[in-house]
């Protein structure tokens, strides 16, 4: 029995050794692997024109200073923003929820594709009312934006189209061609007046509208691009 001890002490002692050798040379094994793996990574990133996302060392206070974003070679490499912005060119002034419908792709993914392609100066948007419509950059003047936003409303295109082909219209005339109210027809009339887009007037109780010099040339490409 006083013989059995000793032999079982050195027989522990012999696996506990082995286990520690075995350890060792796993955490080499593993610290090689991952050593290639980021080789093989870095060359990776090298040769596609790609930056990996690289992490900044830890320390007592979380930081994200170093990080390097991913860069896509050009902007329209995306498929789905390049749509986008095809979409935009095609059909200048459209709205927001134009844009999701007739590519039909969700309001986040939309939201994101615009964003960028603003950031990057490809493309501006105006106000009108409470929505935004969205053009190409550098394509239309100011004034062009101008009529193209009015012309995306339906009563309003209506109400142009009808003075340019006739040069001059009567109030009466015109509401009645609309099928629409005097009253109806003013509200409308007030705000083309307001924009400078027409010009109006009297003869005692009857009113004629024109549209102004400036926009006659313009107005039937303009419509050409809206329809």
């Amino acid at each position: 029995m006083a013989i059995r001890k000793p032999i079982l002490a050195l027989i522990l002692s012999l696996v506990i050794a082995c286990s520690l050798i075995a350890l060792i040379q796993l955490e080499k094994n593993s610290s090689l692997n991952i050593s290639q793996s980021l080789t093989t990574a870095s060359n990776l990133s090298s040769n596609s024109g790609f930056t990996l996302w690289t992490l900044p060392a830890f320390s007592n206070q979380p930081t994200f200073e170093g990080v390097v974003k991913v860069v896509q070679p050009s902007l329209l490499t995306n498929s789905t923003r390049t749509e986008v912005y095809e979409f935009i060119v095609a059909n200048p002034g459209i709205q927001f929820r134009g844009i999701c419908t007739g590519l039909g792709i969700a309001i986040g993914t939309t939201e994101f594709h615009l964003g960028v392609l603003k950031k990057a100066g490809l493309i501006s948007f105006v106000r009108d009312g409470k929505y935004k419509r969205f053009f190409a950059t550098k394509r239309f003047s100011a004034k062009e934006i101008k009529l193209i936003s009015l012309l995306r409303h339906k009563t309003t295109r209506e109400i142009l189209e009808i003075i340019a082909a006739e040069k001059t219209v009567s109030h009466c005339k015109l509401a009645s061609d609309l099928s629409i109210s005097s009253q109806g027809l003013t509200w409308q009339m007030n705000r083309l007046r307001e924009e400078g887009v027409i010009q109006e007037t009297r003869e005692g109780i009857r009113v004629h509208y024109t549209l102004n010099a400036g926009d006659i040339q313009a107005l039937p490409e303009l419509l050409c691009l809206i329809k």
